[in-house]
């Protein structure tokens, strides 16, 4: 899976297709398939009692599980099902291709995702780093930070960065503010620097959140490297 990615990739999109996409419901979308069912991928305990899954591998990516919600099938039937519910055609393609986004980039991992779903339940891997849900969050954020999704992290902020201007206030006003409707009713409660803060937030999350897991793994806890291939290698391999 990707952490700090599914923060940053919406504001390239964004950038490339300009008004044709918006930014809260490509963000919507970007963080969605995992949003609902991560944390039952984990598990919690509650009152002393376990809930989660016995199998994080299969029930996060595979088929019977929440698999299919890391899919093209169900990043175009998002956007079907907001288009008929909103009529608005820039936040369905929004929607949806920002959980095309996600499925896409999960890919990268071990574990892959069912891309050719419903027609084949084959998960598509490229196999960069190691799955590791089943180690539960912060056994996950160290064999993560710990390899090449590290790498992939720094990859989509370094792009946010490259495309600088769409974070900057003209880009906001002249492209994003006038293709959604929904940034004038903001406009209501918030000024124009209280809408920039929202704009910003899923980048500024996504930042934060990269550079506390990064000191957390290997500032306060001396966790080490691996950035070969399909590591790192303290996590068992999934088959």
């Amino acid at each position: 899976m990707s952490w700090a990615a599914h923060d940053f990739e919406p504001y390239v999109i964004q950038k490339h297709l300009g008004d044709k996409v918006t930014i809260i419901p490509l963000y919507i979308g970007s963080v969605g398939p995992d949003l609902f069912t991560k944390w039952y991928v984990y598990g919690v305990n509650v009152f002393g009692t376990r809930l989660g899954t016995d199998d994080p591998v299969n029930f996060h990516r595979g088929w019977p599980g929440v698999g299919f919600t890391h899919s093209p099938f169900f990043a175009l039937l998002v956007g079907l099902v907001c288009l008929a519910i909103t009529r608005n055609k820039v936040w369905a393609l929004s929607l949806g291709l920002g959980w095309f986004a996600h499925a896409a980039t999960d890919m990268l991992d071990t574990n892959g995702t069912m891309m050719l779903f419903p027609f084949s339940i084959h998960r598509v891997s490229i196999g960069a780093w190691r799955y590791a849900s089943e180690q539960g969050r912060f056994g996950d954020a160290i064999a993560y930070y710990g390899s090449l999704g590290l790498v992939s992290d720094l990859f989509w902020c370094r792009l946010v960065l490259l495309h600088f201007p769409v974070l900057k206030r003209d880009f906001f006003e002249s492209v994003v503010y006038s293709s959604d409707p929904l940034w004038a009713r903001l406009n209501r409660w918030f000024n124009v620097q209280g809408l920039m803060i929202i704009y910003r937030l899923g980048f500024i999350y996504g930042a934060g959140r990269m550079i506390a897991w990064m000191l957390w793994v290997h500032v306060f806890h001396d966790n080490p490297f691996d950035l070969s291939w399909g590591g790192p290698y303290w996590v068992t391999p999934i088959h």
